[in-house]
């Protein structure tokens, strides 16, 4: 892969298009990325990374599709211009083009506001210079499926072999066996391997789960035996436990001897039933024979007590039968004494009512027969009839009465109604200036907040300009005090750091003697003889104080760069401030901020009111309009209120001479009719019930003469006797019952006493049922025990036999599952680096990162040997780690001056820069070599330089330089000012208020 052309639009820092041309930087072979921090120099490696995987390096990727995309849109950038990233590179032999666009928004081209433009990826091939580029796709998957199999390796892997981050692989020296199983996992994808693991370790766990289940079923098998045979006290369960190889065994054996046994019990408790069984049958002989005896004697004794209750009750009886013939004789009177009464019941109504009408009759006519009573009645009727005429003309009257009644009401209303209309037609010549006058004071006031609008905003951003002038001014004097400390400080530092070099010029002899050993030439002249070395005079400064003192100097340079940027921002923002804000002071332009504002509100507010006023005058028009029409239509009804009123008055004058009339005493026609109906009612009412006293005292008299004459026919003295003397039907059939009893009773007496088998029952002693009963009941009690005994010891046996047979079978089960988990159990812990088997103790996927990381090691080695003058070699480790930790993956830095191997983590800042890099470089190698991809003809290394010092810096950069020999490029992303003099070819990243812009230099031109 070679890197030809960058474009970056309105991505990070860069607000407008940068271009970057790698074919001239990747000339040089070596080219250095600098700029202030902040600027941006990552951010082109992020374009790099963003236009062939359309995401940035992991550390920086944010998730979710718009998060990510709008983190990657540069703030600097104006909304109409999009962001884009546009990479032309070759790769596989093949000039390729990637256009990337993230999901952005734009303004509406129509109305106000944004609208989202999706993600859009464009990738072209450069043919030939006659038929230039060509399309070939615009889907983000096609395009991300063509550059991961061009380039050969994923997102991951090119961020680490590509754009080589040394603080990684600096952690990577420091970390421990799991840190950098998971950074080369990820590199050379051993998920397979790991996979393997994984799946090994499920099938352990499945087969475990299996062997483990089918143990508790045979344990649950067991616990069944134990309750069926209840011999869990005497011969305990196996003591071994679900997974236990000896589990199966112990069970069979033991389920063997608890079936044994309860096949003894069955067959005593079958001999101990038959002895029951005998002893129960004599037992419930003797209770049958007991019970008849005591039956027996029982009969004759309740016979003999019922037949003196029976004669007890005789006199009832014959008194029962005399009272029944006498009241079947008074059955044939019944019918004249129903008639009799009958008749002087009717006679008592009929007085009653007689006696109710003439007390409502006046006293004249309280003993009036019923002929002239009928006769006043029918007068009555006839003057009724006369008064009911008359009924018309008082309704009519009434209504008239209504009807004024309802016109004065109207009369009232429309009064009030003109009243009301004079009264606010009166003052609407007043109402309306009123409202005419709200609205012209509105529209003046609109006029007037627009006014102050205009005023009001500059007037806020010259007040805020004028506060920031004001704190601006105060640093911008800070800024100067500690710009002037900072130069004072890197002048003295720089001055202490020459007098310790020149120092240490002049006492270099005494150092290069030093070095000197008898008998070896001298680097100097080449003598081997040193007849008179040099020797350290007073204050002899080594070369650690020198580059200890030039390190001071470096840094308090950069304190002054820095303090001289910060002064030059702050002096810039004061500036503009001041150049805002004018010449006032922030209390005066305070003071004119809020009077303005409290004008336009003010002036707002009546401005608000101008709508609500045009409201009200337009709501006040159309109520003058209502009442002028509501008072016309008042004045015309008063006019024919007028007329209506004369005309009811004349016919209502004409009706009341006749209703006087007719009205007699009455308040009313109505009154006098139903006065009248009321005297016509009392005389028939009167009439009729004299006729009806007369009737049935006739009646009485003739039902008396037939009773007395049916009485002396059925024996009775008078119809008195046969009335008391007769009795209901149910009272008889009442009488014939308890006769019936009585003579039944009596026959089943006689009955029983006559029987022979009682009577010689009676003459023996008193049986003995209760001894005998519970004689019984101890023999059957024993019987059901027995039986229920053997019934519990055949199903025992039968349920143990069967119980058996599926622990039997739950065994042949377990056999092949059991070998399965075994075999697979071996195979798990081999790969997870648990097996005695496994010296290392090293896990499937370890032993494969520990190959890949030995090869890492060999090809890391070559470039090391020559940025430490031969001194250190990488080798790899796979001695176990301490603690239970993983191993197979240590890594060792040998030493050929002490010939001593020592941790990586041991390293110094210089050394571990160096080896990490030659660690970086070399795993470059062996990922690409394993991936199969393209070839990698430009790589970046980010920062780690300053920790070098001169002569080691100069080993690296060859050693970097030597990579030209495979024809390829290193860029050096890095603040080390000592790089700019070294490194020629730059490419420059400036940041600004406005975004940040690059520029390229070669041999110290700008390009």
């Amino acid at each position: 892969m070679r890197l030809h052309r960058l474009s970056i639009t309105a991505f990070g820092p860069f607000a407008d298009t940068q271009e970057v041309d790698f074919d001239t930087l990747c000339a040089a072979g070596i080219f250095l990325l600098h700029g202030a921090t902040g600027a941006g120099k990552t951010s082109v490696l992020d374009a790099v990374c963003y236009a062939l995987y359309d995401a940035v390096p992991g550390a920086r990727q944010l998730k979710g599709g718009a998060a990510k995309d709008a983190s990657l849109r540069s703030d600097h950038a104006p909304a109409g211009t999009y962001t884009e990233v546009q990479l032309e590179l070759t790769l596989g032999g093949r000039r390729l083009e990637i256009t990337r666009r993230p999901a952005q928004t734009r303004p509406k081209k129509r109305g106000t506001g944004v609208t989202t433009e999706k993600a859009q990826s464009l990738l072209r091939e450069y043919d030939t210079p006659s038929t230039g580029w060509r399309a070939l796709s615009r889907s983000h998957q096609e395009i991300g499926e063509e550059i991961g199999q061009l380039l050969g390796m994923s997102r991951e892997q090119f961020c680490q072999v590509v754009l080589l981050p040394q603080g990684d692989f600096a952690r990577f020296l420091r970390a421990d066996a799991e840190a950098r199983g998971k950074l080369l996992g990820r590199l050379f994808d051993t998920r397979r391997f790991a996979a393997v693991e994984d799946r090994l370790a499920e099938l352990r766990r499945g087969a475990e789960q299996q062997v483990r289940a089918g143990d508790e079923r045979l344990l649950g098998v067991a616990q069944r035996i134990a309750q069926a045979s209840g011999a869990g006290g005497e011969q305990p369960l196996p003591t071994q436990h679900p997974g236990d190889p000896g589990l199966a065994p112990a069970v069979l054996e033991w389920a063997a001897v608890a079936r044994s046994t309860a096949y003894e019990r069955a067959d005593i408790a079958e001999s101990a039933l038959a002895g029951a069984e005998s002893r129960q049958a004599a037992a419930r002989r003797l209770l049958d024979s007991t019970r008849e005896l005591a039956r027996l004697q029982q009969r004759f004794a309740d016979g003999q007590r019922r037949a003196e209750a029976l004669e007890a009750r005789r006199p009832q009886y014959e008194a029962a039968r005399d009272r029944l013939e006498r009241a079947r004789k008074a059955d044939r009177v019944a019918p004249a004494l129903a008639l009799r009464e009958d008749a002087e019941r009717a006679h008592r109504t009929a007085a009653a009512a007689l006696d109710r009408a003439r007390a409502r009759l006046p006293a004249e006519l309280t003993d009036t027969g019923a002929d002239h009573l009928s006769a006043l009645e029918r007068k009555m009727i006839e003057e009724l009839g006369r008064v009911d005429a008359a009924r018309g003309a008082e309704r009519r009257s009434a209504e008239i009465s209504r009807e004024r009644a309802e016109l004065d009401r109207q009369a009232r209303a429309d009064e009030e109604l003109l009243a009301d209309a004079a009264g606010w037609l009166a003052d609407w010549d007043a109402t309306r200036r009123g409202h005419q006058e709200r609205i012209e004071t509105g529209q003046e006031a609109a006029t007037r907040a627009e006014q102050l609008a205009g005023q009001l905003e500059p007037a806020r951003g010259q007040l805020g300009a004028a506060r920031a002038r004001d704190a601006l001014e105060t640093r911008a004097a800070a800024s100067r005090s500690l710009l002037n400390s900072a130069r004072q400080r890197a002048n003295d530092a720089k001055e202490t750091w020459l007098d310790l070099r020149e120092r240490r010029l002049r006492g270099i002899a005494a150092e290069l003697a030093a070095g000197l050993v008898a008998g070896e030439p001298c680097a100097v002249c080449g003598s081997a003889d040193h007849p008179a070395p040099a020797r350290p005079g007073a204050g002899q400064v080594d070369q650690a104080a020198e580059d200890a003192a030039f390190a001071a100097s470096r840094g308090a340079e950069e304190a002054v760069a820095a303090a001289e940027r910060e002064h030059a921002s702050v002096r810039e923002e004061f500036a503009a401030a001041r150049s805002t804000a004018g010449g006032s002071t922030v209390a005066e332009l305070a003071a004119l901020t809020e009077r303005l504002g409290r004008e336009h509100a003010e002036a707002h507010r009546l401005a608000a009111g101008t709508h609500a006023a045009r409201e009200a005058l337009a709501r006040a028009e159309r109520e003058r309009e209502d009442r002028l029409t509501a008072q016309q239509s008042a004045e015309k009804r008063v006019a024919a209120r007028t007329s209506r009123r004369e005309a009811l008055d004349s016919e209502q004058t004409v009706l009341e001479s006749d209703l006087v009339r007719a009205r007699g005493d009455a308040g009313s026609v109505a009154a006098h009719a139903e006065l009248l109906a009321d005297r016509a009612r009392l005389l028939a009412e009167a009439a009729d019930a004299v006729r009806d006293v007369d009737t049935t005292a006739q009646r009485l008299k003739d039902g008396d003469d037939r009773l007395a004459d049916a009485a002396f026919r059925a024996g009775f003295d008078t119809p008195r006797d046969a009335a008391a003397a007769m009795l209901s039907e149910v009272e008889q059939r009442g009488l014939t019952h308890r006769m019936d009893d009585w003579q039944a009773g009596a026959a089943t007496v006689a009955d029983r006493l006559a029987e022979s088998d009682a009577r010689d029952a009676a003459e023996r002693p008193p049986a003995g049922l209760d001894a005998a009963l519970m004689s019984y009941e101890t023999a059957e009690a024993a019987l059901r025990a027995a039986s229920s005994a053997l019934d519990e010891a055949r199903g025992r046996s039968a349920q143990l036999a069967g119980l058996s047979g599926q622990a039997e079978e739950e065994v042949r089960r377990l056999g092949p599952l059991r070998t399965e988990y075994e075999k697979v159990a071996r195979l798990a812990a081999l790969t997870a680096g648990t097996s005695t088997d496994n010296d290392r103790k090293m896990r499937l996927e370890s032993y494969v990162l520990a190959a890949r990381l030995e090869q890492v090691a060999a090809a890391a080695t070559a470039r090391l040997l020559r940025m430490s003058s031969g001194r250190y070699t990488l080798v790899h480790s796979d001695a176990r780690g301490g603690g239970g930790k993983r191993s197979g993956l240590g890594l060792h830095v040998v030493d050929s001056w002490t010939g001593s191997a020592r941790d990586t983590a041991t390293l110094s800042g210089g050394e571990t820069f160096f080896v990490s890099l030659a660690l970086a470089l070399g795993l470059a190698d062996v990922v690409t070599d394993e991936a199969g991809g393209a070839r990698l003809d430009t790589l970046f290394i980010d920062e780690g330089f300053g920790s070098l010092d001169d002569q080691t810096l100069d080993e690296v950069l060859d050693v970097l330089d030597s990579l030209r020999e495979r024809d390829r490029s290193v860029g050096i992303v890095s603040h080390v000012a000592d790089l700019r003099r070294r490194i020629p070819t730059q490419l420059e990243v400036t940041k600004s208020r406005r975004g940040s812009t690059v520029s390229l230099r070669t041999g110290g031109t700008d390009g």
